[in-house]
Formats: C-alpha cells, structure tokens, sequence
C-alpha cells in the first residue's frame, strides 16, 4: 500500500510539473472552403459574370456544383474578387476575411487554359508587396474563343514566388476551374 501512495504522489508531482509548463504554439488549422465566388465587372460591359464552385460535402461522394452566370466580352478589361465562404456553418463564414488577414501565408494563382485569349494580373498584395490575389484583373483579347479558368489558393506557399504552382509550394486549399466563353 505504501508502494501505491508513494507512485500515486510521484505520478501526481509530474503530472503538476509538466502541466505548468509553456503551453505549446496553437495549431494554424486550413480553413475549410466549401464555396468560391468569383464576380467579374467591367466599366464597359453590359452585365457582370459571376463564377461560383460549391462542394459542401469536400471530399464526399457528390461532385462539386459549377456554374458560370454568362460570356465575357472581348476586348474587355473586368475587374475580379473572389469570395471565399464555408457554408458547413449558418450563417456561411466569410473565409476571405481569414486569407486576407493572413496575406502572408496565402497566394491565389491563376492558370489561363488554351482556348481563352486573357491575361490576368494581381491587384491586391501582402504587406510584403507580394500578390495575394483575392483581387485582380482579367482582360479578354480582342478574338472569340473558349477556354478553362482556373483559381488555385495556396496556404504558405513560397514568397516570392515565380508566379507558378510549381515554384510556389504549399499546400492547395481550394482550386477550381471554369469552362470561359469570349464573344465578340
């Protein structure tokens, strides 16, 4: 019995002492992104385009739903924003909030599939001066044409960065491609 008191006081000191310790560094978790809204305006064109991607059961068994509200008109310049929401709580979280509050662990790419005549540039940056990217804009040439978009955010990547995927690092939150129609 005496044995039992006597590991019972030493497990109990230890327990003490290590429990005063530092507590560790809290965990930065990926935020969970169930839908992406891109809005495409412009000065010059009749109506905005939205793009929107949701996948509210992740890696479940539906398939993402993407819509695309209209065509892009060529020889337009189109201001773009990019909402981040997880609709798995009500109301939806606004996660852009979160990315732009931690611009420097975060970067949009943009990948311009065949087919689409468009360049895209950066127009928000972190306090680095290095894109962020959940403000940009698209500008279509001056032909018709199809073609995909695609919208890759990455957390931590590599800062700066040759504007690639490749050279960036990191882990993919969310990427999503969009099949583009531009009309004369």
């Amino acid at each position: 019995m005496k044995n039992f008191k006597l590991l019972a006081s030493v497990l109990f000191l230890s327990l003490t002492v290590f429990s005063c310790s530092d507590d560790p560094e809290p965990v930065n978790e990926e935020e969970v992104i169930t839908t992406m809204t891109v809005t495409l305006s412009s000065a010059t064109a009749a109506t905005s385009v939205e793009l929107k991607y949701v996948d509210l059961d992740g890696d479940g068994p539906n398939a993402p739903v993407i819509t695309v509200s209209g065509d892009l008109a060529s020889g337009t310049v189109y201001n773009g924003s990019i909402l981040l929401e997880n609709e798995t709580e009500s109301p939806a979280e606004n996660i852009t909030l979160e990315v732009e509050e931690e611009d420097d662990e975060h970067q949009f790419f943009y990948t311009v599939g065949s087919g689409l005549d468009a360049t895209v540039d950066y127009e928000n940056f972190d306090a680095d001066g290095n894109p962020l990217g959940t403000e940009f804009s698209l500008t279509t040439g001056s032909s018709a044409g199809a073609g995909s978009l695609t919208f890759t955010l990455r957390h931590e990547p590599k800062k700066p960065n040759n504007g690639t995927l490749s050279d960036a690092g990191g882990e993919t939150d969310i990427s999503a491609s969009f099949n583009l129609t531009v009309v004369e």
